[in-house]
This record gives C-alpha cells, sequence and structure tokens, in this order.
C-alpha cells in the first residue's frame, strides 16, 4: 500500500455553476472546522460560473467529509434563516392586517 495510497486528505473540488456566494459560505464553515487545516477558494474567470475549492485537513477527516459537514452546517443555518424571516414577515403581515381593521 506504500506509494499508493491517495491523499484523501487534501482535496479541490470544482463546483460548476456558482460563484463567490456558495464559495465564500462553506469557506467560512471550513475554517470553522477543527479538522481543516487550510480551506480556499479562487475562480479561473469571472465570465465563468466555477468556483475550485480547496480542503487540506489534518488527517482526522477526509477533505469530502469535511467539505460535506458543511454543507449540512449551510443548509442549517440557511433553514433558520429562512424560517425566521418566514415569521416576520408573517408577523408583520398580522400587525399591517390589525392597523388596518384599527383604521376602518
Amino acid at each position: 500500500m506504500d506509494g499508493e495510497a491517495t491523499d484523501f486528505f487534501a482535496a479541490t473540488f470544482s463546483i460548476e455553476e456558482e460563484d463567490h456566494t456558495l464559495a465564500n459560505s462553506l469557506r467560512f464553515f471550513l475554517n470553522k472546522n477543527p479538522h481543516v487545516s487550510f480551506c480556499g477558494y479562487s475562480m479561473p474567470h469571472p465570465s465563468e460560473e466555477l468556483v475550485n475549492l480547496r480542503v487540506q485537513t489534518t488527517g482526522q477527516v477526509t477533505a469530502m467529509q469535511a467539505v460535506k459537514a458543511a454543507c449540512e452546517d449551510l443548509q442549517q443555518v440557511c433553514g433558520h434563516m429562512r424560517s425566521t424571516l418566514t415569521s416576520a414577515v408573517a408577523k408583520y403581515q398580522q400587525d399591517e392586517q390589525a392597523r388596518e381593521q384599527q383604521t376602518r
């Protein structure tokens, strides 16, 4: 196995049809992971919707596991933001209806 083993603790992921929005969010969550020693991204050209995400781990998790965990964390945060916004909009609409009824 010596010399034949592939280093799964460092990898570059190419993500098509994405930009800084997703890449920077993933970078943030990856850099919060104590098992990630390096994370960065680049976009080869501004006119291409392609992101290259480089991840290196400490060896306790694979790069793929770290990216998957970051995606799950991001999904959870986005879900929380969406439910918070939905609740705030519903409350605003209720308050607006109550104000309209008071003015009639």
